[in-house]
């Protein structure tokens, strides 16, 4: 999904009070991680993840990994602390009314 450029902003606005809900160590990307991501994307739809992995790289790798594996966007993306947006089947009413305004 594609996300126009007020809605990422808009979406930003609200991400930077979130703290990190998932840590990406440097295990990478397990089975369990991948569940934990899901679920924390299903339920809130917005969610903050940590990198903690090695070098630049290394972190857009898991970057993109985590994108498609997700199916989510990327909303944005600060030193080791990535952004992630993925629309819930049955949306809650905060966040989508808070991109729509």
């Amino acid at each position: 999904m594609s996300l126009s450029n007020s809605e990422k902003k808009q979406l930003r606005a609200i991400g930077h009070k979130l703290n990190p809900i998932v840590t990406v160590a440097g295990k990478g990307l397990s089975e369990n991680v991948i569940k934990e991501l899901n679920r924390a994307l299903d339920d809130h739809e917005l969610i903050k993840v940590k990198l903690a992995v090695g070098d630049r790289e290394a972190k857009q790798q898991v970057t993109d990994e985590l994108i498609k594996l997700c199916r989510c966007t990327l909303v944005q993306a600060i030193g080791h602390t990535i952004l992630l947006h993925r629309t819930a089947k049955k949306p809650k009413e905060r966040l989508t009314n808070l991109v729509q305004k």
